[in-house]
C-alpha cells in the first residue's frame, strides 16, 4: 500500500497567481493539466485517476486558508471534494487568526464535514506551534484522536516566514499532549533537518514526513534514515512536483531495505490512519 500523505487542491481562482504559475511549472510531469479542466478547475475523479495510475492507494487532501501567502481553499470545498472518493482522504486547516474559537471549529470540521486529520501552516499564517494559544486546538485534536500535520522548515511563497517553521517548537506540543500523533511536513526543509530527525526520534508519536524534498537526495539530509524508518512518511506535495510517480520510483531506487521502503511508502502511514480508523 502506497499512500500520499501532502496533496494540494484548488481552482484557479482560489490561489494567488504566483502560487498557480509556479504549480504549472510542473505541468509536464506532474500531471495536473489532466486533473484541472480548460477554466482551471480540478476535478476529484481525474484527480483519483492519477493516483491511481501512480500506484497510490490513499491520498491526504489538505485545505488551506493562508489569504497571504498562497490562497484560500476551504474547508467546505476540500470535504465536498472527497465526498465520494474513499481514496482521498479531508485534512482541514485551522488558521488561528480567521476564528474566534479554532477548536470548536476542529470539532465542527471534524463532526459534520467529515474531517480526518488537521493541517496547521505556522510559517504560512503567522504563528509559533508552541504558542499557548493555539494549545486548545492541539487538545480537541488529541481528544478527537486525529493526526496533526504541521508545516515545518522553508516555503517559496511570498509572505511565508521561516521562523515560524523550526521543528524544535513541536517539542513543547509533543511533552504537553503525549497522546497526540504529530507529522512534521517537509521534515525541517532546507534547514533543521538535524532536528526532525532528532525529534522523531525522541518521542513516539512524532513523526517526519518527507513531501518537498527530492527523494533522490534524501539520504544526503538524513543519512540514517535507515535508522529511523518506522518514522519516516511518503508525501508528494503535489501539484508542485515532477510526478507522483517518479518521487515513489526515486524512493525504491534509494539503497535502502525492503522493509524500509515499504514503510515509508505507506506501511508507517497506515498505522497512523489504522489507529484513528481512518482506513482498514
Amino acid at each position: 500500500m502506497i499512500i500520499d500523505f501532502h496533496i494540494h487542491i484548488g481552482n484557479r481562482d482560489f490561489w494567488h497567481p504566483w502560487v498557480f504559475e509556479w504549480m504549472l511549472r510542473f505541468r509536464e510531469k506532474s500531471g495536473i493539466e489532466r486533473v484541472l479542466d480548460a477554466e482551471g478547475i480540478m476535478h476529484p475523479g481525474a484527480l483519483v485517476r492519477l493516483l491511481d495510475e501512480a500506484g497510490v492507494s490513499y491520498g491526504v487532501i489538505l485545505a488551506e486558508l493562508s489569504p497571504v501567502t498562497t490562497g484560500m481553499i476551504s474547508n467546505e470545498y476540500v470535504a465536498e471534494f472527497c465526498t465520494g472518493n474513499p481514496m482521498l482522504i479531508p485534512f482541514s486547516n485551522i488558521n488561528p487568526h480567521l476564528v474566534t474559537d479554532p477548536a470548536r471549529e476542529l470539532e465542527r470540521c471534524v463532526n459534520s464535514l467529515g474531517f480526518k486529520g488537521l493541517k496547521l501552516l505556522p510559517s504560512y499564517q503567522g504563528f509559533y506551534p508552541n504558542d499557548p494559544s493555539i494549545y486548545p486546538l492541539y487538545a480537541k485534536a488529541e481528544e478527537l484522536e486525529i493526526p496533526v500535520l504541521i508545516h515545518t522548515g522553508s516555503s517559496i511563497f511570498k509572505g511565508s516566514r521561516l521562523k515560524y517553521g523550526n521543528p524544535l517548537f513541536l517539542d513543547d506540543v509533543a511533552v504537553d499532549f503525549p497522546e497526540l500523533t504529530i507529522v512534521m511536513a517537509h521534515s525541517g526543509r532546507g534547514v533543521w533537518y538535524e532536528e526532525a530527525f532528532f525529534l522523531s526520534q525522541l518521542h513516539e508519536k512524532v513523526y517526519m514526513e518527507v513531501s518537498g524534498l527530492p527523494p533522490q537526495n534524501l539520504l544526503n539530509y538524513f543519512p540514517r534514515l535507515e535508522k529511523n524508518a518506522d518514522k519516516v512518511i511518503f508525501g508528494s506535495d503535489w501539484p508542485g512536483v515532477p510526478g507522483i510517480a517518479n518521487n515513489i520510483a526515486a524512493i525504491r531506487d534509494l539503497p535502502l531495505s525492503e522493509e524500509g521502503k515499504e514503510k515509508i511508502l505507506g506501511g508507517n502511514a497506515r498505522k497512523i490512519l489504522e489507529k484513528t480508523k481512518l482506513i482498514l
